[in-house]
């Protein structure tokens, strides 16, 4: 294995919790994924979110009015490598939230920046509605 792709294998794998934690409502577990300066941008918040610590804010004020995600998978995955040390992915989402019958479509971006101890974290999350259709 070269080395752009084990650093594609841990980009992809770091992706994979992250997904997998929120698909699972693992609050801690989907935080411990993003750096504490990552920023965030959602179509459902009037404001950028500049720190993890605003996000895990925001997130509680959801779960007070009942948010809970049920299940979320990711389709059409690419990432691509800016510089050695910074891998942007782009997905394709479908959330389902608790008490919501409609599936959400979603489009979203995700920074992943190399850390010092060689570990890959997440550092911006922009989300969009996804026009799309699903087949």
């Amino acid at each position: 294995m070269t080395h752009h792709e084990s650093d594609l294998a841990e980009v992809a794998a770091s992706a994979d919790r992250l997904l997998t934690a929120f698909a699972s409502h693992d609050r801690d577990g989907y935080f411990s994924c993003f750096a504490p300066d990552a920023t965030f941008l959602f179509h459902t918040s009037p404001e950028v979110l500049g720190s993890r610590a605003s996000y895990e804010q925001e997130w509680a004020m959801w779960e007070a009015e009942g948010f809970h995600v049920d299940a979320c998978d990711a389709r059409d995955r690419r990432i691509d490598f800016l510089t050695p040390d910074v891998a942007v992915l782009t997905h394709r989402v479908r959330t389902r939230l608790a008490g919501i019958p409609e599936v959400q479509r979603e489009r979203e971006t995700i920074v992943f920046r190399r850390t010092s101890d060689d570990t890959w974290l997440a550092v911006h999350e922009h989300l969009s509605a996804d026009p799309q259709e699903d087949a």
